[in-house]
């Protein structure tokens, strides 16, 4: 899919949710409760999508971060069920550990909605909205495969900065997808998987990966701040032009390194984050209207490289669009 379809194609289902959040003014009686888990950029677009449809619609919008600690998750949920919220748009913390409190809301009436991340209990959520996460994977291993062959005639001993402890199954898609794809033609030497999502991290443990691997060649990380830690980790270690990172996440940062000159960042897949918070607060809104709901909505993702200035150029614009 082109940049530009894919822009023409996020920018109606914006204008259509604006459209379904128009009719809703009359209600602004509605209180929907908006929980992100951490403060990335990631998140923060999110909301910015949140906030546009609440604005849209007329209604009251709570916002809360649980901070990736599920005991907070917990005491947020509790107070939204006190406050008498009408739906609860969500990142669960954990598919298991987040469903005792999101079933006391849900049987409380009220509507829950989630996106990013899901609980292993298909009949809370009355929607989720996500990226394909292996796509995303799949999407950079395909940019990575494309650089190695070219680049590296072949070979190369890659390192991945994951999220397993907080989110296993979406961590192990996006990374399992990049090597599926970037072995593809190529020889991988796998010399270490490593945990890392928070960017001061993922410096941290991206430099002890570069320093016990003189030989490193790639840093793939599956989210926004492991991507900027390791982007920092090879500029602090000296070893730009020798070691390559791959990631995920299109925020206006790593748009931003991908247009550096100093070739560290090769290639990241773009989520659609205000989207997919604008088209979460309009699935809760409908629920709340009983009107219809799509039980799973894939947003879709797009490759990014330096090798298409342009292209990263136009996507950079659509960034600072929506501010």
């Amino acid at each position: 899919m082109t940049l530009k379809k894919t822009l023409s194609g996020l920018a109606l289902a914006a204008t259509m949710a604006v459209g379904v959040t128009t009719s809703a003014s009359a209600q602004d009686d509605i209180t929907i409760a908006a929980v992100v888990f951490q403060q990335d950029q990631f998140f923060r677009t999110i909301q910015m999508g949140m906030n546009a449809a609440a604005e849209a619609a007329g209604i009251e919008l709570l916002e809360g971060n649980s901070k990736s600690e599920p005991q907070q998750e917990i005491s947020l949920i509790d107070t939204y069920i006190a406050r008498g919220v009408d739906a609860i748009v969500i990142s669960p913390v954990s598919a298991v550990a987040s469903i005792p409190a999101l079933k006391r809301a849900r049987d409380k009436g009220i509507h829950i909605v989630t996106y990013n991340s899901n609980v292993d209990d298909a009949s809370i959520p009355v929607s989720y909205l996500n990226s394909a996460q292996r796509d995303l994977g799949n999407s950079t291993g395909m940019l990575a495969a494309d650089f190695i062959s070219k680049e590296l005639g072949g070979k190369a001993n890659v390192a991945t900065l994951g999220f397993r402890a907080l989110l296993p199954e979406i961590s192990a898609d996006r990374v399992d997808g990049f090597i599926e794809k970037a072995e593809e033609g190529n020889t991988l030497n796998i010399v270490s998987q490593q945990d890392a999502w928070l960017a001061e991290k993922a410096i941290q443990v991206a430099g002890d990966i570069i320093t016990a691997n003189p030989d490193l060649n790639i840093i793939y990380a599956a989210n926004e701040g492991g991507t900027v830690g390791a982007v920092q980790a090879v500029r602090n270690a000296g070893k730009v032009g020798e070691i390559f990172v791959f990631g995920v996440d299109g925020t206006e940062q790593l748009v931003g390194f991908l247009l550096d000159g100093d070739n560290v960042l090769q290639a990241v897949t773009a989520q659609q984050p205000y989207v997919m918070g604008q088209m979460a607060v309009e699935a809760a809104i409908s629920a709340i209207k009983n009107e219809p709901v799509e039980a799973a909505v894939i947003v879709p993702v797009l490759g990014l490289s330096r090798t298409d200035r342009p292209a990263v150029e136009e996507f950079q614009a659509y960034l600072r669009s929506l501010k």
